[in-house]
């Protein structure tokens, strides 16, 4: 037997006078000397080694480390297997749907970055048995196959994502739906002029357009959720605390809370998104404001620490968000989701504004609304990339200068143009004149076709409008070699085959001024998402009624003491 740490191989038998480890000899004098282990200690001393003994550990930790490598790269495959088994998990949760570039398209700015526009929907659709349950209103005719837009909102994320804006459009709103088709039931419709939310009953990609073609904006990606996706997104973030002014009882949502900070989660969360009569004026307009701090402290959520940095909080997350969330076909996987996380992430919450649309009362329906005072500016902003995150009105100094700069001799407010498509796109002159409107143009701007197809665009104007013949030119960036004075009066834009996308011409050069963000959050309750204190307004208004009289939503709660409250 060979011994590899005491020099080379010896013998296993021994000679006689050879020592047996562990006797000891006397000394010649009498004293004992040193033998067998303590002789081994010392020679082990001398050589500046170790003895026997003390080589055992080291081949201990060699087996030691052995064994670990074996574990780590067992552990390593295991943990990559369940890495690609869940990343498979998510992406087969999510549900996705081709926009078919119904939505238009965001330009990249002066250095290649592209804002992302979002629109999120909330659906009232009752298409399970768990939305039935949630929702109500099955009893009779059961599980449903359409569903309306009850939420929608804009979110606009900035080029170089230091701002965000999120504008929503109150439901009542009346406009014009396009042509549609639901590539997924096969229902369709050749346009008509109706509540703003129907357009989702043919399909998610028709309500990307309605929004689009009202507000002018390029709208890139929608999220919409359902009943059961709100209850399952507030419960994977562990609830939302908000906060009501006063006592609340919705009979309607069925929300229940006393005055004061609640943390909500599952059907207390969904309550309170929907709640219409329990907030504001009892309308639509004082849902979108309540609905407003609950995502603003859901944002405050993610952004908390411990959310995105605790593994089981995280997977949580993801998969109730991939469960919840039908997505367009550029969302639709875990890698672009998470991207977009990233991007939401990166804007400060000051930075980041809540506004509502602002309307005027339908002249044909008391209980509708339309498209009121300053909310062309709204949408200005928003497609001009502009932030609103000060949320005092004021313009910045940068933007002050350059609409000082830019003034037009002539304001837009009173030019009116009519523009002629005469290219072979159909909604050409559509586009522009919406963008023209969306400047602060006047409403009296019309559209056509022009007589014959045109090769380049031109703008021409009559006797003594050439003043207004610029301003539309600065703000399309047209250059002043397409003007040209024509023998009868107004201005007249006809769409040649050298522009036939975006709003503004190919190459111009001009940067329409910035709009008047004073106009833009004028009458739109704006509000950004660091406002932690906010309290939702309890409506004072007798919005509810328990057994068939009426009452405000603070006396309806003293009415119904005996019921729990949403949180309790």
């Amino acid at each position: 037997m060979s011994d590899p740490w005491d020099g080379p191989p010896r013998q296993a038998t021994r000679s006689p006078d050879a020592r047996v480890p562990g006797q000891r000899r006397a000394a010649t004098d009498g004293t004992r000397s040193p033998g067998g282990r303590a002789a081994t200690r010392a020679a082990a001393r001398a050589r500046g080694g170790r003895g026997v003994r003390a080589g055992r550990p080291v081949g201990r930790g060699r087996r030691v480390l052995r064994i670990l490598g074996i574990c780590l790269s067992v552990l390593i495959v295991i943990t990559s297997g369940a890495g690609w088994w869940f990343y498979q998990h998510l992406n087969g949760n999510i549900h996705s749907v081709s926009l078919d570039g119904k939505g238009g398209t965001e330009k990249a700015d002066a250095f290649g970055r592209t804002p992302i526009n979002i629109l999120v929907m909330g659906s009232d659709g009752r298409t399970s048995a768990t939305d039935c349950k949630l929702g109500g209103g099955c009893s009779k005719t059961g599980v449903q196959s359409g569903s309306n837009a009850d939420v929608q909102m804009v979110m606009h994320i900035s080029a170089d994502r230091s701002n965000a804006t999120v504008m929503s459009i109150p439901r009542d709103t009346m406009t014009r739906v396009p042509a549609c088709r639901n590539s997924a039931s096969g229902q369709s419709t050749n346009g008509y002029y109706g509540q703003i939310n129907s357009a989702l009953q043919y399909g998610p990609a028709c309500q990307v357009a309605t929004v689009h073609q009202l507000t002018g904006i390029p709208i890139d990606h929608f999220v919409k959720l359902d009943f059961s996706g709100v209850v399952k997104m507030s419960d994977a973030v562990g609830g939302v605390p908000v906060c009501v002014s006063d006592d609340v009882y919705d009979t309607y949502s069925h929300l229940k809370l006393s005055q004061g900070t609640h943390t909500l989660k599952g059907v207390a969360a969904l309550e309170f998104v929907r709640s219409r009569h329990g907030f504001g004026d009892g309308s639509d307009l004082g849902r979108t404001i309540s609905q407003h701090i609950f995502l603003s402290a859901m944002i405050r959520k993610f952004k908390s620490a411990g959310t995105l940095t605790d593994p089981s909080a995280v997977y949580g997350l993801a998969d109730a968000a991939t469960k919840a969330l039908t997505v367009d076909d550029g969302l639709g996987s875990v890698k672009k989701l998470i991207a977009l996380a990233a991007d939401v992430n990166k804007v400060p919450t000051r930075r980041i504004t809540f506004a509502t649309m602002q309307t005027a009362p339908d002249p044909a329906n008391k209980e509708r609304v339309v498209v009121g005072a300053g909310a062309k500016a709204l949408f200005s902003t928003i497609a001009g990339d502009q932030s609103l995150s000060t949320g005092s009105g004021k313009k910045s100094k940068a933007a002050a200068a350059t609409a000082k700069a830019t003034a037009p001799a002539v304001p837009a407010s009173r030019i009116a143009v009519t523009v002629e498509n005469g290219t072979p796109i159909t909604g050409r002159a559509s586009a522009v004149a919406t963008a023209l409107t969306g400047r602060g143009f006047s409403s009296g701007t019309t559209t056509a076709n022009a007589p014959s197809p045109a090769t380049t665009t031109t703008l021409t104007y009559g006797t003594g409008q050439k003043a207004e013949a610029r301003t539309v030119a600065e703000a399309l960036g047209l250059p002043a070699s397409h003007l040209k004075q024509g023998t009868g009066t107004g201005l007249t834009l006809v769409l040649g085959s050298d522009w036939t996308s975006g709003s503004g011409y190919p190459g111009g050069g001009s940067a329409p001024a910035p709009a008047d963000t004073k106009a833009a959050v004028s009458d739109a309750h704006a509000s950004t998402a660091d406002q932690a204190k906010t309290c939702a307004k309890v409506s004072p208004y007798k919005t509810v009624a328990i057994n068939g009289v009426p009452m405000t939503p603070s006396q309806a709660y003293a009415a119904a003491r005996s019921k729990p409250d949403s949180d309790g």
